[in-house]
C-alpha cells in the first residue's frame, strides 16, 4: 500500500505549490507564526510519508495487509 504514501506526498506538494508565493508576503507576527506552523506541519507530513516509503516504519494499521497464517496445535 505504498501508493497511499505517494498520493499524500503529491497532495502535500500540491498544497505547497499554492502556498509558496504567499509565504514571503507575511508581514505581521501572527502571519509569520501561522506560516511557520504550516511549514512545520508540512515537514512532519513529508517526513512521515518518506519513512513509510523507505519502510523505516510500519504503515498505518488501516493500510497494513492482513495475512492469515495457519496455526497448528
Amino acid at each position: 500500500m505504498r501508493h497511499y504514501a505517494v498520493l499524500r506526498l503529491l497532495l502535500a506538494g500540491f498544497l505547497l505549490y499554492f502556498a509558496w508565493p504567499v509565504i514571503p508576503e507575511a508581514t505581521t507576527m501572527l502571519e509569520r507564526v501561522f506560516w511557520g506552523g504550516w511549514l512545520g506541519f508540512f515537514l512532519l507530513v513529508v517526513g512521515a510519508n518518506f519513512s513509510t516509503l523507505l519502510q523505516m516504519t510500519k504503515p498505518p494499521v488501516m493500510e497494513q495487509e492482513n495475512r492469515r497464517e495457519r496455526q497448528t496445535q
